[in-house]
């Protein structure tokens, strides 16, 4: 059994995915940098809500949309 609860694996796989871009953004790994964005915003997103921060939700919505563009112009 987990002795921690979904949130807590979900806020660290959030920062590890969402590192993992920036450090693929500074090596100028294309696209693959906005991919491990993308994922860390959807991951923030969902803990956001999950813990109802909604300063995280809106955070992240808003990072999401400008990935997701980012995306369709790569």
């Amino acid at each position: 059994m987990l002795s921690k609860s979904i949130n807590f694996y979900l806020k660290w796989l959030a920062c590890g995915v969402t590192l993992s871009g920036a450090l693929c953004t500074s090596l100028r790994i294309d696209p693959l940098n906005i991919y491990l964005l993308n994922a860390g915003a959807v991951l923030y997103l969902a803990w956001g809500y999950r813990i109802r921060e909604w300063n995280l939700v809106a955070i992240n919505s808003g990072l999401l949309i400008i990935y997701l563009y980012g995306l369709y112009l790569s």
